[in-house]
């Protein structure tokens, strides 16, 4: 059972910083392709940024030079460091596990989610 923990949400400042972690078990965390997505109120889930075995990172635009992901396979934790935040960026904030199986499948694992508010 591979499980998905969220934390280090909260309310900061415009302008401010955060780092989300996200914790998994259940599983070898080298196998996933980890990702964070986000979710704001009354629209769909979006990808943030993506990290995958071989530690190559991408990020989508609208968090491209603010926001860094990164894993620690010896932890088994990936991490979204998010800076220079913005009210835009308020959302529930989910991790997200890929594998992908020999037959090409691919089986999705996702955490809880943690709540980020940028606010003033």
């Amino acid at each position: 059972q591979v499980q998905l923990v969220e934390s280090g949400g909260g309310l900061v400042q415009p302008g401010g910083s955060l780092t989300l972690s996200c914790a998994v078990s259940g599983s070898a965390f080298s196998l996933f392709v980890m990702s964070w997505y986000r979710q704001a109120p009354g629209k769909h889930r979006e990808q943030v940024a993506r990290v995958t075995r071989g530690d190559l990172t991408s990020y989508e635009e609208f968090v491209e030079g603010r926001f860094t992901i990164s894993r620690d396979n010896a932890k088994n934790t990936v991490s979204l460091q998010m800076n220079n935040l913005k009210p835009e960026d308020t959302a529930l904030y989910f991790c997200n596990a890929k594998r992908i199986t020999g037959l090409g499948q691919e089986i999705d694992y996702w955490g809880q989610g943690t709540q980020v508010t940028v606010s003033s």
